[in-house]
């Protein structure tokens, strides 16, 4: 069982906690350790989305604008989510990811048709961003989306897509060239049935969610469809990217939690020697730096959802809390596989499924070395020297 004592933070309301309590009730009973039982990873996903809008969880991820959506709540969430059941943390956050664009900067045509939705767990959201040669690199995007009457027509690939070949529909950023680099793109949202949208190809990695590469050929598209102003589509993206990073951390801290649970009882509980594995200094060790590096992840992940949620900027603290809590989380879950010995990497076995989950997290969203730019470029912002006043001016 895990520690609650965080909840007794500051960073928290009453609701939240009592948010906490309620979704870990439901998710013992409905979808711990679902992930792995089934080879059928689409029906399972399907599955999980229907559930968690049934048990009405994703209308937290889903908002018709960002300040209504409850950071904290979201982070606890995918955190809680995440130590249950790894696909269903997935599935949530690909709701809110999907649909965020659309709740940010949708017009209310277009939160009426697709937010009610999503929230219910009728359709199932995707976000289409990444290319082969624009992952990080955004600007380099080369999925171009040009203007004919009444439609935009779109060509080229996107990569990486979550949720890709079973999404109801995916929101698509495309170059549309009203200014060099991220100035020229556009964002749309495309359902997944019209003509020109072809799943390319599916993609399977070492924690299986559904994923695929997606090809638009002559896909036309209503200029309806279009998500805010042309040539906004970057701010778009980013705005959407800045409402979730945090919470790609506090699902980090989920997975770290399983695993020390996991350890600890194992440790507690594993004779040998005529002692229990926990009697050893080096076990203690491993376990005191396990302990101090979850609390300090979840410090940054739930300083960084407080402050937002309070309406400050939180780029440095997000890109902080994310780069923190995945790179501790790999770490944490390396020890307990350690701890497990040969048990640990037996196929199916909690440790070795929460090394395989873990591994993403440090990648997608903004791989570690992009938060580490972003946190460095916020430093520097805040220590240039500002600007000397005009000649006659105020000093």
């Amino acid at each position: 069982m895990a520690d609650k004592a965080y909840l007794d933070w500051p960073f928290f309301d009453t609701r939240h906690a009592e948010l906490e309590a309620a979704l870990d009730a439901w998710a013992a009973a409905h979808v711990r350790d679902l992930h792995g039982t089934d080879v059928d990873v689409d029906a399972d996903c399907r599955r999980l989305v229907r559930m968690l809008g049934e048990g009405g969880w994703l209308r937290h991820a889903v908002a018709d604008e960002a300040a209504a959506i409850d950071t904290r709540a979201v982070c606890l969430i995918r955190e809680t989510l995440a130590r249950h059941n790894g696909l269903a943390d997935f599935a949530f956050a690909m709701q809110g990811l999907g649909a965020g664009a659309i709740g940010l900067s949708g017009t209310p045509a277009q939160r009426e048709r697709y937010l009610p939705r999503v929230a219910r767990g009728d359709a199932i959201a995707a976000f289409a961003l990444s290319e082969p040669e624009a992952g990080s690199d955004v600007a380099a995007m080369r999925c171009a989306a040009r203007l004919e009457g009444d439609d935009y027509v779109l060509d080229g690939d996107k990569t990486w897509i979550s949720n890709g070949g079973i999404a109801d529909f995916y929101v698509v950023f495309a170059r549309t060239g009203e200014a060099p680099g991220a100035r020229g793109i556009s964002a749309f949202i495309v359902d997944a049935d019209t003509a020109g949208l072809h799943i390319a190809e599916r993609i399977d990695v070492i924690a299986p969610h559904p994923l695929a590469r997606l090809q638009f050929d002559g896909c036309r598209v209503p200029a309806a469809q279009r998500i805010g102003a042309p040539g906004q589509g970057f701010k778009v993206a980013m705005a959407t990217l800045d409402v979730f990073r945090t919470s790609v951390a506090a699902a980090a801290l989920g997975f770290a939690r399983r695993a020390f649970d996991e350890a600890l009882a194992h440790a507690t509980g594993r004779r040998m020697f005529g002692r229990t594995l926990a009697d050893f200094q080096l076990t203690q060790a491993k376990l005191a730096q396990m302990a101090t590096q979850i609390d300090a992840a979840a410090l940054l992940t739930y300083r960084a959802a407080w402050q937002r949620d309070g309406g400050a900027n939180v780029t440095k603290e997000a890109a902080m809390a994310k780069m923190t809590a995945t790179e501790s989380a790999q770490q944490v879950i390396d020890a307990a596989v350690q701890l497990f010995g040969g048990l640990g990497v037996t196929s199916g076995h909690p440790a070795e499924r929460l090394y395989r989950e873990i591994r993403a997290l440090r990648i997608y969203e903004g791989a570690t070395e992009v938060q580490q730019l972003i946190i460095a470029r916020e430093l520097l912002r805040a220590a240039a020297p500002a600007p000397a006043a005009a000649a006659g001016g105020a000093p």
